[in-house]
């Protein structure tokens, strides 16, 4: 039998019939069903061993069905009660949602596929909630890699990934999460942005218009007491290219080695209440920023198809919203940190230098004065703006030698003939401006200047909702490989915070 649903299979275990029951040896699922209806589709099936009629066994399939099934995955078998109640009790399925978690890490490229843990005392609706997403992100997987070409490879794809970036998965991730801990999400991410990566090198060529590329930023937030926090993901692939920051390249490799990477990043505020006498203040600071650009593949594929994994796109700029949503009981915003009023430290060297000419009817007299002007550059440079109520936090990153924004401008062919250029051997040269891996951290230790807001003492006990909103550019520069290749590419994304204004 086929569900008339797409989006439960959670619902659909529990109302399968007892085994005995079944009027086939099969009980079938739709996830995908192609338009028109007769087309292909893509099956979630269940498949009855009928040997062992007594001590029934089952086997789990991903299946695609065209003239007949074909399997594209499939569990270990299964025992199951043979009872006149519905077979599958919440240890099956908890054991099934082990398998399909399992089988989604096996899609990673370099990494052991880890011991999952899946409690018992999961609530029934963080349990379907988490199977579903499970089972979607295994199927977008199976698609990828497993489906023969055609309709239902294609349409698939594209179905089960608007799926997965719904506001509901996005809820349902933050279960898994929860569940597995941040290490597996990770590994989690990191396997489904390798698939939508591969995706995209086989349907949309690196070089055409990779801003409709079938994959974007995923990311999701928590709101704690006292910390706002926002964990993001995207493959570098399907991230807007700058179309006035790069030039062209058709090496290969190159390309094979930037796109293959993610970026993942983290950004945690702290916040604070202050109740006064006739208003109370909200004060936000950074508390940890962290953005890193990781490998999606091994080191040896990255060495064999690329130019390894040191050739890869950089931080090069970031600039993240603070807006109270609601602003009737907002009465100022203020920031803490000045404009930067830069030392300039002047220092002046006059010699005199004189010759005679015998030769000559005038006495040559040789004067040459010179002025040293030496001014303190950071590689990165923050900066704290309004915009009505709107709190702008900014962090650019600058050149060394003469101090441009980095994100807005290609690299200089003289700048990459120089051998002590701060950009090559980034990540390895004692004055990098990143981390050793090639990521960032913008921590409370630096940059941790507040931003407040003054708000109506009516609001207290009211439950304000902040947006943070952000934009994250990266930069290419040659690292060790020749090349004058460079690039920028940009992501934005808006997440939703809240604040209970009580003491």
């Amino acid at each position: 039998m086929a569900s008339t649903s797409a989006l439960d299979a959670h619902q659909w275990l529990l109302n399968i019939p007892p085994i005995s029951k079944w009027e086939s040896e099969t009980q079938t699922f739709c996830i995908y069903a192609s338009n028109p209806p007769n087309q292909p589709s893509l099956n979630l099936r269940i498949i009855r061993n009928i040997v062992q009629f007594h001590n029934p066994l089952v086997i789990f399939s991903l299946a695609a069905d065209l003239n007949s099934p074909i399997s594209l995955w499939s569990t270990n078998p299964f025992h199951i009660r043979n009872s006149e109640n519905n077979p599958f009790d919440s240890k099956t399925i908890q054991l099934l949602l082990r398998s399909i978690i399992s089988g989604v890490f096996k899609y990673e490229s370099y990494k052991k596929t880890p011991s999952i843990s899946v409690p018992g005392s999961l609530f029934d609706g963080d349990l379907k909630e988490i199977f579903n997403l499970a089972v979607l992100t295994l199927s977008l997987l199976v698609c990828i890699y497993e489906a023969p070409q055609g309709d239902v490879r294609r349409g698939s794809v594209e179905d089960l990934r608007l799926r997965l970036s719904s506001r509901s998965s996005r809820e349902a991730m933050k279960k898994l999460v929860r569940m597995v801990g941040s290490n597996l999400e990770q590994q989690w991410m990191r396997s489904v942005n390798l698939g939508l990566t591969n995706w995209i090198a086989e349907n949309r060529g690196w070089n055409q218009g990779l801003s409709a590329a079938p994959s974007a930023l995923f990311c999701h937030s928590l709101s704690t007491s006292g910390l706002w926090k926002v964990q993001l993901y995207c493959p570098i692939a399907a991230m807007a290219v700058d179309e006035d920051g790069g030039s062209a390249t058709h090496d290969r490799r190159l390309i094979f080695s930037l796109n293959y990477q993610q970026l993942e990043g983290v950004i945690q505020f702290a916040y604070k209440v202050f109740v006064r006498e006739n208003w109370m203040d909200v004060r936000v600071e950074v508390d940890n920023i962290r953005l890193d650009v990781n490998q999606l593949v091994s080191e040896k594929l990255m060495a064999n198809k690329g130019y390894g994994s040191e050739e890869k796109h950089f931080p090069s700029r970031v600039s993240l919203a603070l807006t109270p949503t609601l602003q009737t009981d907002v009465i100022s915003v203020s920031v803490s940190k000045s404009s930067d009023n830069p030392i300039h430290e002047v220092g002046v060297e006059k010699g005199i230098e004189s010759s005679f000419e015998p030769s000559s009817s005038y006495l040559g007299l040789k004067v040459s004065a010179s002025e040293t002007v030496t001014t303190s550059i950071r590689p990165w440079k923050f900066e704290q703006s309004v915009h009505g109520d709107t709190a702008v936090l900014s962090w650019f990153l600058h050149e060394g030698v003469n101090g441009r924004e980095v994100f807005s401008r290609n690299v200089s062919k003289m700048a990459i003939i120089r051998p002590r250029s701060w950009f090559k051997n980034r990540y390895s040269s004692i004055s990098r401006p990143f981390t050793r891996h090639g990521g960032v951290i913008f921590a409370g230790d630096e940059y941790g200047e507040s931003v407040w807001w003054k708000v109506c003492k009516e609001a207290e006990g009211k439950t304000m909702q902040w947006e943070i909103s952000g934009r994250i550019w990266l930069t290419y520069w040659p690292n060790k490989h020749r090349t004058f290749y460079s690039e920028t590419r940009m992501l934005e994304f808006k997440e939703l915070m809240y604040i209970s204004l009580e003491k």
